[in-house]
C-alpha cells in the first residue's frame, strides 16, 4: 500500500538584511553628530560663505537712473582694508583691549575659584552664587546697567569720588570702563571652567600634600595651579577669541560718548559700513579681515600653548 506525500508548505519569505550591528555602530556617531552639523552649518559656515561672497562685489550706479548693481572687483575690497587706516586703528584698539581684558580675568577668575575649592571660604554655594550671577545678566542689560553707573549725572560712583571721580565715557578711560563691564560680565563664567577642573583633582592629591605640610595657600599654588593649567589655557583662547568680537559695549556706550567713533573696533566699523553707508561687500571685506587675524592668533596661541604644555 502506497502512502502519497504531504504537499510542501509554503515557506515565508526570508526577512530584508537588518543592519548589522557593527554597521550600527559605524552609522550611530554620525548620527548623534547630525544635530550639531546642521546648526553648526547654517549659523557658521552658511554666514561665513555670505560674507565671503558679498566682500568679492561692490555697488556701483550704472545708468542714468542711477541703478545700483553689484559689480565683481576680487580681492580689491581687501587690498583697500588693508590699507584703511580706520581698520587698523581699530584693531589696535581691539588688542589693547584684549591685553586689558584677559590678564584681569584669568587672574581673578584664577584666584576666585582656588577660593571657593579651598576650605577657607564660608556659604560656599551663596558666594558661588554671587560670582557667577553676572554671567546670567545679558551683555546688553549690563552695559546699559553700566552705562548709568558711568553718567555724571545719575552715577553715585562720580557722587562718592566728587571732584577726583574721572570721566568714565570720554578720553582713554573709556577703554578702562569697557574692561571694567567685560572683566564684571565674564569672570564667573570663567571660575566655572577652572573650578570644575579644580574639584576634579582626586582628594588623595589633596592629603598628600597636607601630611607633606602644605597649608591651604601653598597646596593651592604649588599643587592645585600647575593641575589646572589646561582649562586656565583653554579660557585664555576663550578670552582671546571674545575679545576679537569686542562689539557690544562700544555700540551701547557710544551715544553717551564722544569717544566711541564709528569705526572704534572692526566690528562696529564692519556695522556702519554694512547698515549705514550701504557697503556690505566692504563690510564683508572687514568681517573675514578680522576673522582670518582671529583665526591666526587663536592658531599661534594653541601651538604656543601646546610647546609648553599649557593645552
Amino acid at each position: 500500500m502506497t502512502t502519497l506525500a504531504p504537499p510542501p508548505v509554503a515557506r515565508p519569505a526570508p526577512p530584508a538584511p537588518a543592519l548589522t550591528r557593527r554597521g550600527r555602530r559605524r552609522v550611530a556617531p554620525y548620527l548623534f553628530l547630525l544635530p550639531f552639523l546642521l546648526v553648526f552649518t547654517a549659523f557658521f559656515l552658511v554666514p561665513i560663505g555670505v560674507a565671503v561672497q558679498q566682500s568679492l562685489f561692490q555697488p556701483r550706479r550704472t545708468g542714468l537712473l542711477g541703478r545700483t548693481t553689484d559689480v565683481f572687483v576680487g580681492v580689491a575690497n581687501y587690498l583697500d582694508v588693508l590699507g584703511d587706516a580706520k581698520f587698523l586703528e581699530g584693531l589696535l584698539r581691539v588688542l589693547a583691549y584684549a591685553a586689558l581684558t584677559i590678564p584681569l580675568i584669568m587672574v581673578l577668575a584664577t584666584a576666585l575659584a582656588l577660593a571657593l575649592d579651598s576650605a577657607l571660604v564660608r556659604f560656599r554655594r551663596v558666594f558661588r552664587l554671587l560670582v557667577f550671577l553676572p554671567y546670567a545678566v545679558p551683555a546688553v542689560i549690563a552695559t546699559l546697567l553700566w552705562g548709568f553707573f558711568y553718567q555724571p549725572q545719575f552715577s553715585p560712583i562720580v557722587r562718592l569720588l566728587g571732584s577726583a571721580s574721572p570721566d568714565f565715557l570720554n578720553g582713554g578711560t573709556v577703554l578702562l570702563s569697557m574692561t571694567n563691564i567685560a572683566a564684571w560680565e565674564w569672570v564667573g563664567y570663567h571660575v566655572i571652567i577652572v573650578l570644575a577642573a579644580l574639584q576634579a583633582i582626586p582628594t588623595s592629591v589633596h592629603e598628600a600634600a597636607r601630611l607633606d605640610g602644605c597649608g591651604e595657600l601653598a597646596l593651592a599654588v604649588r599643587v592645585k595651579l600647575p593641575m589646572v593649567l589646561p582649562a586656565i589655557g583653554l579660557t585664555l583662547l576663550f578670552s582671546l577669541i571674545g575679545a576679537f568680537q569686542f562689539f557690544n559695549e562700544p555700540t551701547i556706550l557710544k551715544p553717551l560718548s564722544s569717544t566711541i567713533t564709528s569705526y572704534y573696533t572692526p566690528n562696529v566699523y564692519a556695522y556702519q559700513k554694512a547698515f549705514a553707508e550701504g557697503q556690505s561687500g566692504y563690510a564683508g571685506a572687514v568681517a573675514v579681515s578680522l576673522a582670518l587675524v582671529t583665526f591666526l592668533c587663536s592658531l599661534y596661541f594653541l601651538r604656543l600653548g601646546r610647546r609648553r604644555g599649557v593645552i
